[in-house]
């Protein structure tokens, strides 16, 4: 069994199926174990939920934990616990989807019931490739049931992702990161993660409360959940998928550096029900991983880093050797291997936009303040009284293909949903909405070259 590297670790090794619950469990018996952890299996988690119940072992309530694991009962969950979730019905054939299709509402994602890392996902705008849709999501349905849902559109550019950890029913650590993906190759299928979160801080503490709530319904208590939310463009959250298991694509790994904990240990020491030892730090600076992979079939040769990015690698897992086959890359199995990035030079962007602006007539740059230390997450500037507006200076930006962003705009207090509270209304603010009116974000990332914000600067400078 050279396809399990694991047995060659173990001090005992059982050839049986993580799926079959009763013979597990008879293996657990057996051997008096005193924990069982399915660490990123979602076809095992509720195999290790159901153990756990049967001998009164520390772990989740098994019924929750197989409601995570199928997407038809987890929109059902979702529903009935007041959380958005998107119009959606499960089909065990393709001749029942098919004599539904009248009631389906475009844009439509289509996705096995129990699958994961965006195997058998399609999205469909009309009914072009329906049956081909449908066919490639049951071939990776376990239990032959797929799910036809209405297709959520992002308000940010990135999909949030990313693990979170539950001590005693309380998240400890909130690992929410940017996916990535390659639109050119698949939208659906992960590329990558990356770190700050790309949100409004609105919008940060919305997510936190909807997953906060979620572990309190389903009374979850210890471990990981990999999650993947979306917030659309009337703010609110809608949970796409959420699992009772740490993530694929080693999210456990770049959070254990971004933290400064062992994910895997905290997992075991959760499954043994021991307090987590670890101490869980503020991660500090710009952390980013990529999944290596390829737009065609063919044979690996090798691998070449750009010099450019080789000093912000720290970590390199490659799958392949010379000679292997390589496979167009359609779900998260074809990677190619997995790099890993830290760049520390978010905040020498700051330190050149900083060299470049300060000191302008009209332009004003957030206060240094003594004895705090920045995460270099925004670079908000207020032009007031500049010889260019906030917002002619967004459309010069824009012209030349620069995304900035007008930061907290409009007022919160200006929404139709807070109209009966004491500080509804504008005019209730002046100085916050004075502000409103004249702030710009301008870019801010890791991976942002110093040239570029040259050329930011030369064009508000004008």
């Amino acid at each position: 069994m050279t396809d399990n590297p694991g047995q060659y670790e173990a001090d005992k090794f059982y050839l049986v199926s993580t799926t079959d619950k009763d013979a597990v469990l008879e293996v657990a018996q057996k051997e008096h174990v005193d924990g069982v952890l399915a660490y990123a299996s979602d076809p095992a988690a509720p195999t290790a939920a159901y153990i756990t119940e049967k001998i009164g072992l520390p772990g989740n309530p098994f019924q929750s934990v197989k409601i995570l694991c199928n997407k038809d009962r987890f929109r059902k969950f979702l529903l009935e616990n007041g959380f958005s979730a998107p119009k959606a019905n499960g089909y065990a054939s393709v001749e029942d989807a098919l004599n539904d299709k009248a009631h389906y509402e475009y844009p439509i994602i289509i996705k096995p019931v129990d699958s994961s890392g965006s195997k058998g996902a399609t999205v469909l705008h009309s009914e072009d490739g329906l049956t081909n849709a449908f066919e490639f999501a049951f071939s990776f349905s376990r239990c032959h049931r797929i799910i036809v849902e209405h297709f959520i559109e992002k308000k940010h550019p990135y999909l949030i992702g990313g693990d979170v950890f539950i001590e005693n029913g309380k998240i400890v650590l909130w690992g929410l990161l940017n996916c990535h993906r390659d639109n050119s190759v698949n939208p659906l299928v992960p590329v990558g993660k990356s770190y700050p979160l790309q949100l409004e801080t609105e919008d940060v503490q919305r997510v936190k409360e909807t997953l906060a709530s979620m572990v309190e319904r389903l009374g979850i208590r210890n471990g990981s959940m990999n999650v993947e939310l979306v917030v659309d463009k009337s703010n609110r959250v809608w949970p796409i998928d959420v699992g009772p298991r740490s993530g694929g694509n080693m999210i456990p790994d770049l959070l254990g550096d971004m933290f400064g904990v062992d994910i895997a240990e905290m997992s075991v020491e959760a499954a043994m029900g021991t307090a987590i030892k670890g101490n869980i730090q503020e991660p500090n600076g710009f952390y980013a991983t990529h999944n290596l992979h390829s737009n065609k079939n063919g044979t690996y040769k090798n691998i070449v880093f750009s010099p450019d990015i080789e000093p912000y690698i720290y970590r390199k897992c490659l799958y392949k050797k010379a000679g292997d086959a390589v496979e167009y890359f359609d779900n998260a199995a074809k990677c190619l291997g997995i790099v890993f990035f830290k760049f520390p030079k978010r905040k020498k962007v700051v330190e050149r936009y900083r060299e470049r602006l300060s000191g302008v007539e009209g332009i004003q740059l957030s206060v240094i303040q003594e004895n705090v230390e920045s995460n270099y997450a925004y670079f908000p500037v207020v032009f007031d009284g500049y010889k260019y507006t906030r917002n002619e200076v967004f459309a010069m930006l824009e012209e030349q293909g620069i995304t900035a962003r007008k930061y907290f705009y409009p007022l919160t207090n200006s929404f139709e949903c807070y109209r009966n509270y004491p500080t509804a209304g504008t005019e209730k603010t002046p100085v916050a909405q004075h502000l409103a009116l004249r702030v710009l974000t301008l870019p801010l990332y890791a991976d942002l070259v110093l040239e570029d914000v040259d050329r930011i600067c030369d064009i508000i400078l004008g």
